[in-house]
């Protein structure tokens, strides 16, 4: 809301409620005079939540002041949760751009002026470049750090302070894989002569690091500024939750919510493009910075670092990636399905087939990932191999409809980018796992369904098999029960309940992916589709939270958001990755499902969650071999 009080303050300024351009908020008493001088200070955040001690650093260097808040997005709420939450300072302000010519108000000008501390808000950061660049407002900000004033950025408002930024000027944001393709390319949108702030002079910033696989992009920056002639540029990226704050002599330190870091990337020698522009460089210094790690701004010198490693780059591929404290280099798990299992119900050839099964499964899998490949790689490869496995009910062993038709369902999710594909009810593609990772990457699409999405198979020329393929005796007989009694034949054969299969997965560059394939319920009608498809229900990865693949009543996971919920428990609540995994089971649960999940966090930690006498499922990484397991009362080593 707009407050007449500002008046007294600055004469006019309120009727900026008025004005299209801008719109002002405030909480605390902007009338107050500030306690004590402000100093130097940068707090450089990197996105997520922020840091309670960090804030409570820079009130301390705003003189406990009056703070304004910089953004072109949302409302003025910040400013009242930092008065409660925080602290420490005499007042909030709050500008909310919404056009260029706001930053040539007077107005604007002299409360950005007046302010004792100044923070720049995430959201898009091309809107900063537009509405802010060659303006008075980029002046103000210049002025207010070279007078010794503190000044502090998130996300967005990060991005833009380097001597070199990523603009984000081109209609779709960059990711690591597509700029490290062409780092000179028209989606690597870098901005120059904006702001100066001191220590920032020769780097360029990214946010979100970790969660979000910003490195390749970050060194792809790089590469694109020091070919264009910015020998010195250097890279700085900070992970979510996690602050970098910066003293006046340039010294820093890393306050963090959850583990974080901060990355300081130094390329060694001059980028290389090939002919069609992808980068090769020899290498790429990288040092993490943890809370007990000290920085020097000046000389670029670590105290103490978290974790050290020398990376490179051939042909736009990152490799030998350092591998942070606490993380497994990489892992994956997986499961067959969950249901009524208990022992002696399976015999010895058939438990024995299952586990080889599982073990072949995990083998490829772990292949892909011990030579460096994807996550996204490492759990298609795996998802195929139990999708041709007549054992499971998926691809080859799927189980029959009503109708006695067999109708597919996948889903794949690349927690780096945040992107998914899903494919439902196809019935001739002979891999729905692989169609579902084409409409994730070959289509502007996440969810295709039926004839359509065994169509678009064909245009991608993914393999077609003749429906008969997919027909087991076994499944038959099953279809057959329930067409007699009109009772699933999961009653019958409470060992198959639910057979879907999934497999999440992390990489040695810190990338998490989670995919699922099922065929449904026996007797499914209707076109019944359950929750495997479904994003954020039975499939769902976020780097630095978790990946998530679910087996069980689909009905019950979707009305709970399984996947999602599991790293909302993570992320908001603090919870364990087996914590949330139990919690989100235990919610399925009282509404009256049952199933099973895998889960995964940043670090590789691995949880299985089930409600059920059993679950088919195994785990493999770096730190312990492969190893699979059936029965609910069996543990893992790889479980944490």
């Amino acid at each position: 809301m707009f407050l007449a009080s500002l008046t007294m303050l600055l004469p006019g300024i309120a009727r900026a409620q008025s004005d299209a351009a801008y719109t002002y908020y405030e909480a605390g008493d902007v009338s107050a005079p500030t306690p004590r001088t402000p100093t130097p200070g940068l707090m450089l955040i990197g996105g997520g939540d922020w840091s309670a001690e960090a804030w409570r650093w820079f009130a301390n260097k705003a003189g406990g002041g009056h703070l304004v808040i910089l953004r072109a997005s949302q409302d003025g709420s910040d400013g009242n949760w930092l008065l409660e939450n925080i602290g420490g300072l005499a007042s909030v302000q709050t500008l909310v751009f919404s056009d260029r010519s706001a930053a040539f108000d007077p107005r604007v000008g002299e409360l950005v002026a007046k302010a004792d501390g100044i923070f720049i808000a995430g959201g898009d950061q091309s809107k900063y470049v537009r509405f802010w660049k060659d303006t008075p407002v980029a002046a103000a900000l210049n002025a207010h750090v070279a007078g010794g004033r503190p000044l502090g950025g998130t996300s967005a408002g990060l991005a833009i302070l380097g001597g070199t930024g990523y603009g984000a000027l081109a209609a779709e944001a960059v990711g690591s894989a597509e700029a490290l393709a062409d780092p000179r390319g028209a989606k690597v949108t870098l901005v120059s002569d904006f702001l100066t702030v001191p220590f920032l002079e020769n780097i360029v910033t990214d946010t979100h690091f970790t969660e979000r696989g910003r490195l390749g992009r970050l060194i792809a920056f790089l590469a694109q500024g020091r070919g264009a002639g910015q020998t010195d540029l250097i890279g700085l990226g900070i992970d979510e939750d996690t602050a970098l704050c910066v003293e006046g002599d340039g010294t820093a330190r890393v306050f963090t919510e959850s583990g974080g870091h901060a990355w300081l990337v130094e390329p060694e020698g001059a980028p290389r493009f090939a002919a069609g522009g992808a980068l090769d460089w020899d290498a790429v210094t990288l040092t993490g910075l943890g809370p007990h790690s000290r920085i020097d701004l000046t000389n670029m010198t670590v105290d103490n670092p978290a974790f050290e490693g020398t990376a490179k780059v051939a042909a736009g591929d990152l490799r030998d990636v350092p591998v942070p404290p606490q993380r497994r280099d990489w892992a994956l798990a997986i499961h067959g399905g969950s249901g009524v299992i208990e022992r002696g119900d399976l015999t010895a050839e058939m438990e024995a087939a299952y586990r080889a099964s599982l073990q072949a499964a995990l083998a490829t899998g772990s292949a892909v990932l011990e030579q460096g490949g994807t996550s996204i790689e490492a759990v298609e490869a795996t998802l195929r191999i139990l999708e041709d496995d007549p054992l499971f009910n998926a691809g080859r062993g799927a189980v029959f409809d009503a109708e006695g038709r067999n109708q597919l369902d996948a889903a794949i999710m690349d927690g780096a980018t945040m992107q998914a594909g899903a494919v439902a009810a196809v019935s001739m593609t002979k891999h729905p796992v692989t169609l579902a990772r084409a409409v994730m990457e070959k289509s502007r699409h996440v969810l295709l369904s039926g004839e359509g999405a065994d169509q678009f198979a064909r245009e991608q020329d993914i393999e077609q098999v003749d429906p008969g393929y997919f027909r087991t005796e076994r499944r038959w007989q099953q279809i057959e029960e329930w067409r007699r009694d009109n009772l699933s034949a999961l009653a019958l054969d409470p060992t198959h309940r639910f057979g879907t299969v999934g497999a999440v997965a992390l990489d040695r560059n810190g990338n998490l992916a989670a995919a699922t394939s099922t065929g449904g319920l026996t007797g499914k009608r209707w076109g019944r589709i359950g929750d495997s498809p479904i994003i954020g229900a039975g499939t769902y990865a976020a780097n630095g939270k978790c990946a998530v693949s679910g087996t069980g009543t689909g009905e019950y996971f979707i009305r709970e958001s399984a996947g999602r919920q599991v790293c909302d428990r993570v992320a908001w609540n603090g919870q364990s990755i087996a914590e949330a995994a139990d919690a989100t089971i235990g919610s399925i649960g009282v509404l009256g499902g049952d199933g099973g999940l895998i889960a995964m966090d940043a670090l590789g930690r691995i949880a299985f969650a089930m409600n059920t006498e059993g679950m088919y499922r195994g785990a493999a990484s770096s730190d312990h071999p492969a190893e699979e397991a059936i029965y609910a009362d069996e543990t893992l080593a790889n479980e944490d």
